[in-house]
């Protein structure tokens, strides 16, 4: 073995050149030494003073021996005045660019120096953790992880959070925080990129309340956010359409940290658009553009996605010509986003041509651009078309998807073509392609529709039992029995702090692929389709089974069952129904409470229903309680006029005014001949200029008929003509014959009411039947002589 000169020599060497030439002979010493002799030798302990990290990055870039290079780099590790990024980036380089055997080079250039009883850097582990990252192989990442505990290598903050971007950009939320978690119990001292990492996750699962909570977390520690935090919750709370805290925390962004770049507000902009708020997404433009904001791909997107939603086409054509104007190239996503609106547009054959635009512009179509475009021809009943299409592009990289089949089978079965649905959904699992939630939605749904209950049930059981979760815990976790949310984290956190990160990962990620459960929207479909069958004992056993197996009903559950109930007049289980669902915590919705408002009308019971809705009104914000007491009190009294005036001067005040109550009111005092009381709540609704319903008229009309009341019978019908309804030929024709039959009403004013029907589109001839022919003939007859005798 070569003769290696002492530290003195070394030093005597060094001293007299310059700084340039210094760098150059000690970076071919430190080359010479380790092609000679083994990097851990203490050779290179003699000429370290004098090694600098760029003397290092130099070194392994002239080393064509990886195993060399690998282990003059973890030698080089292990001293923390030597870590730069260039030699980070220099080996996960060499990593990813040569086949998967050079990361078996790497673990046994570890295990040698492991052996030699020289402890393991975490920079080391760390190339070796981005080297598989960069590699999609997120599995094997974790995996070295999880064995730096058998090295006794303790991870950094880098290795902390480089393994958490890894779990998030994988949708392990659960995992990532049982590893925070464990560096909290291991005192790590976190930063501003540990949180934002984890916050920017929780915000992507829709966990936006954990997030801010862990934002709120991260100012206690005194660890200010960065531009990249804020913008991760202002996404966020975007996404959750919390508008009015989005402009709060921009507000706060401003004033607590430096001017909001691009992508920030692009995030606030995207999220007024998404809520279709688009003269505030434009002011909140002008806004940008004064604090020298300049629009850019982004932003376009956005403003074009937006007014699509809203149904401003001609804006967004002129936004996209405006884009090009200003040389501003789109990209994949902005042409899915006109396709989509093309389509919306009716103009089916436009989205067919901006896929030739895109290969013009060296664009090629993904799988969401040709998605949105077969969505486009389901929804325009152009299905022929939609399944060609998908046929034609069949070799396009990762396409047909599962949503491509969801979108065909959910388009089948709104046409209902129920059966063809049907064999796209077996076709979809012969080829691999596993369906989602919204797939067996999708067909349940169709099933129960088109009347098939019993092949819906089998397909719920099949999507239940086939990839049960609990089943799946039980089978691989024995002891450690999982039956909820809450109990797989205490799984997932014990993996993690016994060093079984990899475990917990493969756990979840089975999971992920391998868990289809029923939501409760599934048990939703499955419950209206019972009930629309009248088979309300079946429903209710779903309803009970779905809480058993841990799922919560919410509103829609209820509300179905309740008006399933109240269309076979389970009247006492409706409302006990209605007592459970506020005693879970879950809100009725408006619609639950005026279910059973017009089954109390129904009933004759007009002021049950009045205290139902004063219910639903306590549970709302800004509602005036002395207000609603002073209404009771009236009720109370059989009062109708001051109630109805106090409750209308309330809704218009908080500009929440719902017309269907006071509907719904109305045709209950008509169901229980209070006719007074009808009347003066028209009279009141007229004051108030709300405008009647087809029903309320007809049942007016009906009422007033049966008590005699013509003249005001009349009234409500030429209203209902002036308002454009065309009411069903029953009522007309029993108002008619009322009218003829009267000894009080002239056959001039009858035949002058049916002129005005007639130019108000009724079809006189097909909508009379024959007995109000009958009358009318009879009736000219009479007029005939009438007129004859008097001449």
């Amino acid at each position: 073995m070569k003769k290696l000169p002492s530290y003195l020599i070394y030093k005597s060497r060094f001293r007299h050149l310059s700084s340039s030439s210094r760098a150059t002979t000690i970076s071919t010493e430190v080359s010479s030494i380790v092609h000679s002799v083994d990097p851990m030798e203490p050779a290179l302990e003699q000429v370290a003073p004098f090694i600098s990290p760029e003397t290092i990055t130099s070194v392994l870039q002239e080393q064509k021996n990886p195993y060399l290079c690998f282990r003059f780099f973890v030698w080089a590790a292990r001293r923390k005045r030597f870590r730069s990024w260039g030699s980070h980036n220099l080996m996960i380089a060499m990593l990813v660019s040569n086949n998967l055997d050079v990361f078996d080079v790497f673990w046994r250039v570890l295990e040698e120096i492991k052996s030699y009883g020289f402890r393991i850097s975490s920079d080391a582990f760390a190339v070796l953790i981005a080297g598989y990252w960069e590699m999609k192989n997120a599995e094997k990442a974790v995996e070295s992880f999880g064995k730096m505990k058998e090295f006794d290598c303790e991870p950094n903050l880098f290795t902390y959070n480089l393994i958490l971007h890894i779990l998030v950009n994988k949708g392990m939320i659960l995992l990532a925080l049982a590893v925070y978690n464990l560096m909290l119990k291991l005192n790590c001292h976190l930063n501003c990129a540990t949180y934002s990492i984890l916050i920017d996750g929780l915000c992507k699962s829709g966990k936006i309340s954990d997030a801010l909570e862990l934002f709120d977390e991260m100012t206690q520690r005194s660890i200010m956010p960065s531009m990249i935090t804020y913008t991760a919750v202002l996404t966020g709370l975007c996404h959750a359409k919390r508008i009015d805290d989005a402009y709060r925390l921009f507000e706060n962004m401003k004033s607590s940290c430096s001017k909001p770049d691009s992508v920030a507000c692009n995030a606030l902009l995207n999220g007024v658009c998404k809520l279709g708020k688009m003269d505030e997404a434009l002011v909140l433009l002008k806004n940008f553009k004064k604090d020298g904001f300049d629009l850019d791909l982004n932003s376009y997107s956005s403003l074009i996605d937006g007014l699509f939603r809203t149904k401003r086409f001609k804006e967004a054509h002129d936004m996209f010509q405006k884009m090009i104007e200003a040389d501003i190239t789109p990209d994949v996503v902005l042409h899915t986003i006109m396709i989509r609106g093309l389509c919306d547009e009716g103009r089916v054959l436009d989205a067919f041509k901006m896929i030739k635009a895109m290969s013009d512009r060296n664009l090629v179509p993904d799988t969401q651009a040709y998605n949105t475009l077969i969505k486009g021809l389901c929804d325009a009943g152009l299905l022929d078309e939609a399944r060609s299409l998908k046929l034609e592009v069949s070799g396009v990289d990762e396409f047909p998807d599962t949503s491509t089949y969801t979108i065909l089978i959910s388009g089948m079965c709104r046409y209902g073509l129920v059966g063809d649905a049907e064999n796209i959904f077996n076709e979809m699992e012969k080829c691999g392609c596993v369906p989602s939630v919204v797939t067996f939605n999708s067909l349940i749904d169709g099933l129960c529709k088109s009347g098939e209950l019993k092949k819906a049930h089998l397909l719920f059981y099949k999507m239940e039992i086939g990839r049960n979760p609990s089943l799946f815990l039980r089978l691989s976790q024995g002891s450690d029995r999982v039956v909820d949310g809450e109990s797989l984290q205490t799984l997932v956190t014990k993996l993690c702090e016994s060093g079984s990160a990899l475990k917990a990962y493969k756990l979840l990620n089975q999971l992920a692929d391998t868990v289809i459960m029923p939501t409760i929207t599934t048990y939703n479909i499955l419950i209206n389709g019972l009930c629309k069958a009248g088979r309300l004992d079946g429903a209710l056993k779903l309803f009970k089974e779905l809480q058993l197996k841990g799922n919560s009903p919410d509103s829609v559950t209820y509300g179905t069952l309740i008006n399933g109930l109240q269309s076979v007049g389970r009247e006492e289980d409706a409302f006990m129904l209605l007592e459970e669902m506020v005693g879970n915590g879950c809100k009725p919705t408006p619609a639950v409470y005026k279910t059973l408002m017009k089954w109390s009308c129904r009933r004759k019971k007009t002021f049950a229903a009045f205290n139902l809705w004063l219910k639903y009104l306590k549970s709302l914000p800004k509602r005036n309680e002395t207000v609603i007491k002073l209404v009771e009190g009236y009720l109370h009294k059989g009062e109708i006029e001051r109630p109805v005036r106090l409750l209308l001067d309330m809704d218009i005040k908080l500009q929440d005014l719902d017309s269907a109550p006071y509907t719904i009111w109305l045709i209950g005092f008509c169901q229980g001949r209070k006719t007074n009381e009808a009347l003066m709540l028209l009279s009141i609704l007229k004051e108030y200029n709300i405008s009647l319903t087809p029903p309320s008229c007809v049942m007016l009309i009906s009422t007033l008929c049966k008590e005699g009341k013509l003249n005001t019978a009349v009234e409500v019908f030429i209203y209902s003509l002036e308002k454009g309804f065309i009411l069903k030929p029953r009522i007309c024709n029993n108002l008619i014959k009322s009218l003829l039959q009267s000894r009080f009403i002239a056959y001039d004013d009858v035949f002058a009411l049916m002129e005005k029907m007639g130019s108000c589109g009724y079809d006189l001839d097909s909508y009379l039947d024959e007995d109000t022919k009958f009358l009318l003939d009879n009736n000219q007859r009479k007029q005939e002589m009438r007129n004859a005798l008097t001449r």
